[in-house]
């Protein structure tokens, strides 16, 4: 196998999705911004709770695989907001949860509008057997990010 000299850009799948992350993120956080006064990182936040409440910081943080400093400071923002509730955690005195507030319900359902309208365009050139396609395929790499995570070139 020949090692070779620059990437190939337009068939590096690593750079192809980053790149198209990147560029969906910004986007995001240009459209929540300006009509809902949050960014990306706290929409993340509001759409992790909605689905799991009452949970750590470190929880959101292996779920949705930011770094804890960014995760702190969009729940710091949403907590100022009212749009979250922390509390001692139940199970762990030395823990905090973190909850949605009723204003936290109502901007999630808000933004979540716009976030599956932006879905259904970003999506739109695709077949519903290719979503599905798309779906399976994603999964199956994220399932490979801890053994990519895990090659060390030393040992290789």
């Amino acid at each position: 196998m020949s090692v070779e000299s620059q990437l190939n850009l337009s068939r590096y799948v690593p750079a192809l999705l980053n790149f198209l992350s990147n560029k969906l993120s910004s986007g995001a956080s240009q459209c929540y911004r300006k009509h809902f006064g949050i960014g990306v990182v706290e929409w993340r936040m509001l759409s992790m709770l909605a689905v799991e409440n009452a949970i750590t910081a470190n929880r959101i943080c292996q779920t949705i695989g930011l770094d804890k400093s960014a995760v702190s400071r969009s729940l710091q923002t949403l907590e100022a907001a009212g749009h979250i509730c922390s509390q001692v955690d139940s199970k762990d005195a030395r823990r905090y949860t973190v909850s949605l507030t009723e204003s936290g319900k109502a901007l999630h359902g808000r933004v979540l509008k716009v976030a599956l309208e932006r879905e259904r365009r970003l999506l739109s050139g695709l077949s519903a057997k290719e979503v599905d396609t798309l779906i399976e395929l994603l999964g199956r790499m994220h399932a490979q990010v801890s053994n990519v995570n895990d090659y060390d070139p030393v040992d290789a």
